[in-house]
């Protein structure tokens, strides 16, 4: 079983807007980038990584490096490396447990800038109208 703990070791922010203008609609870009696996040791590899999320029009910047530290069994981590070396993707546990890290921490790192989020938030499909009104007597309080 693959064990990863993230560590987040470099954080940059910044905000260009200023605060007294509102913000306009924007498009947020983010990008994680795992750089490399290193085996360590033969039940040990660390995976450096970097995220880099732009606002368009720039009103911010946000960079967080790090590296996981991923712990198996032999043959778990040996797949793994060779999977690197012929340009495979890394398996999902890994890119799933560092996005979730660093992902979190850039919602809190928004919110200490007071920009938008670099998530998507949920959207709620409006009502559709229905065809056939009835006449019903609501009874609110």
């Amino acid at each position: 079983m693959i064990k990863v703990n993230v560590s987040i070791t470099n954080v940059s922010a910044e905000r260009f807007w200023d605060f007294l203008k509102p913000i306009p609609p924007i498009k947020i870009n983010t990008n994680l980038n795992l750089v490399g696996v290193e085996k360590k040791k033969e039940d040990f590899l660390e995976v450096p990584f970097v995220l880099t999320v732009n606002y368009n029009p720039s009103i911010a910047q946000i960079s967080l490096k790090g590296k996981a530290l991923v712990r198996g069994n032999k043959d778990e981590i040996g797949k793994i490396c060779q999977g690197y070396e012929e340009k495979k993707p890394p398996p999902q546990v890994i890119v799933q447990s560092i996005s979730n890290v660093v992902f979190v921490e850039s919602v809190l790192i928004s919110r200490t800038l007071n920009i938008p989020p670099p998530i998507p938030l949920p959207k709620i499909p409006p009502k559709k109208p229905s065809e056939k009104k009835t006449s019903r007597l609501d009874y609110t309080a």
